[in-house]
């Protein structure tokens, strides 16, 4: 059903006054600060047709109307005006992802400022559709022992110290470096199969099994690099809103944040193309724990294949103006996140066999 112009500023009028005061909003506070030019009695008709249309709801019979899912819903797509950050915000956030950060590091800065500029909780969360090998370093300490160092795509490291049954000496573990390197970097983990890793050891004239070795480890650093890491902020935030001063209501909705497998849910597929905002209010919410809460998500483009999402989540009083008007994601978090690494060429499964010579790593 199509609602009036005058409908609508009322309904507007009611989510904004609510938003502040978390409290029932009446026809005389409308009529006041909203300026609609009406007497209170035409008000307090439209609020009770506004009830009826099932947009606002009244907790008791004397007191006034709150906003209804539903008369969210209308706020959010066609009644808020966007609030734009401030020049002192947007230098705070400037300042903040400025410099080089680890991935890590800048996904929890970005939860944190989101938090900060919000005052709900907020949450990051990156998957990735291809992290792959940029460099392989074997660093020889005896003839029983090495370390593994796999510098990957996305710019993070991983290492592990591998303890041989058997000697080996540090002219066969250059080779292998080299090896690996030519034919190993720049593929994804469904690419390393058992034909690529014969061949890597035919070409390294590897008797020892090392190839084995340093292959399932790539695989395990591949496949882990894969996995979505979430990074959640704020979570005591829930605490200042009127809606969460039941502890065990705040208890629930605090360990379901917390765990950050749940965030996984999230369908980012849906969610459109880069920076786009999206808004779960109530019980659009799959989960039950959010039923009574919104979630305002945004996905950015982190470079290298992977996708992010970072978001935040309160009460469905929340200002949404704010949070959907410039604050997600943080201005410039998209520059910081697209880390371009060195121009690989496409490798193919089967590598034609390399002698021993090149690159190596050693000490």
């Amino acid at each position: 059903m199509v609602i009036s112009d005058r409908k609508k500023k009322i309904l507007a009028a009611v989510v904004d006054e609510y938003i502040k005061t978390a409290e029932p909003v009446g026809s005389k506070a409308i009529a006041q600060h909203a300026g609609l030019g009406c007497s209170s009695a035409t008000i307090r008709n439209e609020l009770a047709e506004l009830v009826a249309l099932g947009y606002l709801e009244q907790p008791h019979t004397s007191a006034g109307r709150v906003p209804t899912p539903l008369g969210y819903r209308m706020y959010v797509n066609e009644l808020m005006e966007h609030k734009d950050l401030t020049a002192e915000e947007t230098q705070a956030i400037t300042q903040s992802l400025t410099g080089r950060h680890q991935r890590g590091e800048l996904m929890t800065d970005a939860s944190r400022l989101a938090s900060q500029l919000t005052n709900y909780p907020a949450v990051t969360l990156t998957t990735s559709a291809g992290v792959t090998i940029r460099r392989f370093d074997l660093i020889y300490l005896d003839a029983n022992s090495f370390i593994i160092v796999l510098l990957l795509s996305d710019d993070t490291v991983k290492n592990k110290l591998v303890h041989l049954p058997v000697s080996a000496d540090e002219r066969m573990i250059q080779k292998l470096a080299a090896v690996f390197n030519a034919h190993f970097t720049g593929i994804r983990e469904p690419d390393i199969t058992p034909t690529l890793i014969r061949s890597v050891e035919r070409a390294a004239q590897d008797n020892l099994g090392i190839t084995a070795v340093i292959a399932a480890f790539a695989i395990e650093a591949l496949t882990g690099a894969g996995a979505a890491q979430t990074y959640l902020v704020g979570e005591s935030q829930l605490l200042h809103q009127p809606e969460f001063r039941d502890p065990d209501k705040a208890h629930r909705l605090m360990s379901y944040l917390s765990d950050g497998s749940n965030l996984l849910d999230i369908p980012m597929e849906q969610l459109g193309g880069d920076n786009e905002v999206r808004v779960l209010i109530g019980p659009e919410n799959v989960a039950e724990e959010l039923r009574d809460s919104s979630v305002v998500l945004a996905t950015y483009d982190a470079g290298e294949n992977m996708r992010g999402l970072i978001g935040v989540v309160g009460p469905t009083r929340m200002d949404y103006s704010k949070v959907g008007g410039g604050t997600l994601p943080p201005p410039g978090l998209d520059n910081k996140l697209i880390i371009k690494g060195d121009d690989t060429d496409e490798h193919e499964n089967e590598r034609p066999e390399a002698d021993g010579a090149g690159n190596g790593s050693g000490r």
